[in-house]
């Protein structure tokens, strides 16, 4: 793998040059070093770089020895974030290639342990999963007193997705995001819930009014149950309300999925259904 550094090359150094014991590149190199060999915080860090210290320093100059988890605290606090998360999704892009198809999950999480003294709420970010890479290609903040709709368009505008389906859940169901997607040159899929109400109800009276084009069933057995699940799908959109600008619809089927779980082999089962999704969609 190629060296990261060469993506932070606009990162600002903020500190007072005659403050600056170690070199910016290196605190970098060993953090990604130490994070992507699963180190979590500055202390961990230390303790890596100390572990790998005769490996660092055959590429490292080191010209202080191995900086303190103080040090790491210090400096990443300092740094443009916005500058720093530039370079790290250019550097992450250059490493994970999308495959065409390649599922691009985004979904928003609330960050445990995040909650700052006397305020209530904990810090919320949405992130993109790539699942065939097993990576994440950027994450967004959710600003206080706002929502996952402010976010969502901001880290899409950050990734390259082209090739891609990105499937987000019904907070995302917005037409601006779909086309958004569309414009990045990707297919999505959207879950439809109340929050989009019209729209919901359409897509109900569709799966109790007409035949399904293709359904696809599949059996997961484990943890103690086995779940049997459906997804059927239509591509007739009658009865759904065109919008305005008919492309945003162009090319969209709905599908529905329910599961079936059984526990512990017991003849009763449960049965649940999910909500409907649109997608994806034909691209152009």
């Amino acid at each position: 793998m190629e060296s990261p550094l060469k993506y932070f090359a606009e990162l600002r150094d903020p500190r007072v040059e005659r403050t600056r014991e170690h070199l910016l590149e290196e605190i970098l190199v060993i953090s990604i070093a130490a994070i992507l060999s699963g180190a979590n915080g500055w202390n961990e860090i230390e303790d890596y770089a100390h572990s790998k210290h005769a490996w660092f320093k055959s590429f490292l100059t080191l010209p202080s020895g191995i900086p303190s988890h103080d040090t790491f605290n210090r400096v990443f606090s300092a740094l443009d974030p916005e500058e720093l998360e530039r370079g790290f999704v250019a550097w992450v892009s250059s490493i994970a290639k999308l495959t065409a198809g390649e599922v691009v999950a985004i979904d928003g999480k609330a960050l445990c342990g995040s909650r700052e003294a006397g305020k209530a709420t904990l810090v919320h970010m949405v992130s993109a999963w790539a699942s065939a890479n097993n990576l994440v290609l950027g994450q967004r903040k959710v600003e206080e007193k706002s929502n996952e709709i402010t976010a969502i368009p901001k880290l899409l505008h950050a990734l390259e997705l082209a090739g891609a389906v990105v499937t987000i859940d019904a907070m995302g169901c917005q037409r601006e995001i779909a086309k958004q997607i569309i414009a990045k040159k990707a297919d999505y899929v959207l879950a439809v819930k109340d929050n989009q109400g019209l729209l919901a109800e359409q897509v109900r009276d569709s799966f109790l009014l007409l035949d399904f084009d293709a359904v696809s069933e599949s059996i997961d057995c484990g943890h103690g149950r086995v779940e049997q699940r459906r997804c059927s799908v239509i591509a007739d959109l009658s009865r759904i309300e065109k919008p305005r600008s008919g492309r945003l619809y162009g090319g969209w089927c709905v599908s529905r999925a329910s599961a079936m779980t059984r526990l512990r082999e017991k003849s009763s089962a449960k049965s649940a259904t999910t909500s409907p999704v649109f997608g994806p969609t034909r691209r152009g």
